[in-house]
């Protein structure tokens, strides 16, 4: 079985293109794929991947073997895997995130699973907040608008959010289109914010890639969830920076209006992240397993 674990290591690399990637997807730490690849290429005496800006590139060598034993590492671990199917689904994932990524795409997402026996225990509330309690053990999955720079917790990108400047007709009609060319952060000075947060992370975030500083603007609502950031836009109460998916039925109904065109897509990557071995917990890596599957039907969101 030790020689079937290299194998099943080296395979995940290949197939992720990245050390960090198949890490997560095994459940190990990164100096133990690493690990298991040199002992690997040991046995092999010669080398499987050369290291790129991106991850890693296989050789041909490695192509060779990926292609010879990928489909019996698959129906070996199938098999294997039968009697742990069963008892995941009959496991508890405590999962974190953002309260409107989570309605909106999320639960959805994974109703199919509960569906089946699992059950799900739901903590909502800001990024940061969630992963302290990943590191600290009291959640086991955190879906993460930043990148998670955390000792003992593995981060595999998940989707692509694109964010769009919102704001009701009447708030549009204010803004002067020839000086909204000319001077962005000028013509948009008056209007007042709804936000995510005190700090403004999201509107903060858009202002400096579009307009290279921070919105003077005043803030009149600040609200945890932007389902509710996106109410208040549609009442007046002020404009924001929302995902594209979430103001996009808005957009259709005409009752906010896109304020800014953005030369290039502002987009932010989701991470799933989880605690350095949190996977080897079947129920976990379930979840894990079908939020990353699904996230590749939603493209950018």
């Amino acid at each position: 079985m030790r020689d079937l674990d290299l194998l099943w290591t080296f395979l995940e690399v290949h197939r992720e293109g990245s050390i960090s990637a198949a890490a997560a997807r095994r459940g190990l730490s990164q100096p133990a794929v690493s690990g298991r690849l040199a002992r690997l290429e040991e046995q092999l005496g010669e080398a499987l991947f050369t290291r790129s800006r991106r991850g890693v590139v296989p050789t041909e060598r490695a192509d060779a073997l990926a292609r010879r034993i990928g489909p019996h590492i698959d129906a070996l671990r199938q098999a294997l895997a039968a009697d742990d199917d069963r008892a995941a689904y009959r496991g508890t994932v405590r999962l974190a995130g953002a309260a409107d990524l989570m309605a909106a795409r999320v639960l959805p997402a994974l109703a199919p699973l509960t569906d089946r026996g699992l059950r799900l225990r739901i903590t909502l509330g800001l990024a940061e907040d969630l992963l302290s309690e990943l590191v600290d053990a009291r959640v086991d999955l955190v879906v993460s608008a930043v990148r998670p720079r955390l000792r003992n917790v593995t981060a595999t990108p998940l989707a692509d959010e694109e964010f769009v400047l919102v704001g009701s007709p009447g708030h549009a009609r204010t803004i002067d289109p020839d000086r909204l060319d000319r001077d962005p952060v000028r013509a948009l000075a008056h209007l007042p914010l709804v936000a995510y947060a005190e700090e403004l992370p999201i509107v903060r975030r858009y202002w400096r890639s579009e307009f290279g500083r921070r919105p003077p603007n005043t803030v009149a609502v600040t609200v945890p969830d932007l389902r509710a950031v996106l109410a208040a836009v549609v009442a007046g109460v002020g404009v924001s920076v929302l995902p594209r998916y979430l103001a996009e039925p808005a957009i259709a109904a005409g009752s906010v209006e896109v304020l800014h065109t953005a030369g290039v897509r502002p987009l932010n990557t989701l991470y799933l992240a989880v605690r350095t071995g949190g996977l080897a917990d079947p129920s976990v890596a379930l979840v894990h397993r079908h939020l990353l599957a699904r996230a590749r039907e939603w493209d950018v969101l």
